[in-house]
C-alpha cells in the first residue's frame, strides 16, 4: 500500500490517504480539512490518481482530527470508522471547540462502523490491523499494515514523544503500557506515521524517546 501525507488546520494534524495501488481502493484517515482549499487537495488527489475512496477511519475523535469528517462524509458517501470508547467525544465536538475558544458551528458525529481491537480493515487485497491502545483517548486506535511495514498511530506515539494524557479521558500509565505491549514488538524498520510531525521508526523510537524509557 502507498501512503500520502496532508497537513491540515491549526494544530497541524496529518490527514493520511492509503490506497491499494493495484484496485486503487483507499482509506482516508483523521481528515483534519477546516477550509476548501484543503478540501479541494484531498479531492484533486483523489482524482488524479484515480482512487476509489472505500474508508473514512479516525484514529481518535478529538476534535482536530475530525473537522474534515462532516466534508468527507457527504463527498464520498462514507461512514465514520471509529473506535466506540470516543463516542461522547465525537458527539461533543462543539464543547472541544469551545474549550479552544473556536466560534465554529460543528455537528455532533455518530460512529458509523464500530472499530475493535484485532479487526482487519479491508483495502483491496493488503489490510490494517485495528489495535485498541487508549490512554490519549479512551478509543484511541493504531493502524497496522504487517505487509507494507508501517504503522498510523495517531496521537499516541510521535516521533520522540508521545500522546498528551491531561484530556479528559486520558491515562499516562494506560498509554505508556500500551505503547510497549503493542508498538515496541513490531520490527525495528516499521515506519511510523502520527498524527502530528515527522514520520519515525519502531527502532528509533525504542533508543530515542525519552518517554519510553530511552
Amino acid at each position: 500500500m502507498r501512503v500520502k501525507r496532508f497537513i491540515f488546520n491549526m494544530f497541524e494534524v496529518n490527514t493520511y490517504i492509503v490506497w491499494n495501488p493495484q484496485t486503487l481502493q483507499a482509506a482516508i484517515i483523521d481528515p483534519g480539512m477546516l477550509t476548501e482549499e484543503n478540501n479541494r487537495a484531498i479531492d484533486d488527489f483523489i482524482r488524479d490518481n484515480n482512487l476509489k475512496p472505500e474508508h473514512l477511519i479516525n484514529t481518535h475523535l478529538h476534535l482536530d482530527h475530525t473537522f474534515g469528517n462532516d466534508y468527507i462524509t457527504k463527498r464520498y458517501g462514507l461512514r465514520i470508522e471509529a473506535h466506540t470508547g470516543d463516542d461522547q467525544l465525537g458527539k461533543m465536538r462543539m464543547a472541544q471547540a469551545r474549550r479552544f475558544g473556536m466560534r465554529i458551528e460543528l455537528p455532533p458525529l455518530e460512529i458509523g462502523v464500530e472499530l475493535h481491537n484485532g479487526d482487519c480493515i479491508s483495502i483491496g487485497d493488503e489490510y490494517l490491523k485495528v489495535y485498541h491502545l487508549p490512554g490519549h483517548s479512551p478509543g484511541s486506535v493504531v493502524l497496522y499494515a504487517p505487509a507494507d511495514g508501517f504503522v498510523l498511530t495517531g496521537d499516541v506515539l510521535f516521533r520522540r514523544g508521545i500522546g498528551r494524557t491531561d484530556l479528559a479521558g486520558g491515562n499516562h500509565a494506560q498509554l505508556i503500557n500500551g505503547i510497549h505491549e503493542i508498538l515496541m514488538p513490531l520490527p525495528d524498520n516499521t515506519i511510523v506515521y502520527p498524527g502530528h510531525g515527522e514520520q519515525t521508526t519502531i527502532g528509533e523510537e525504542k533508543t530515542q524517546n525519552m518517554w519510553l524509557g530511552a
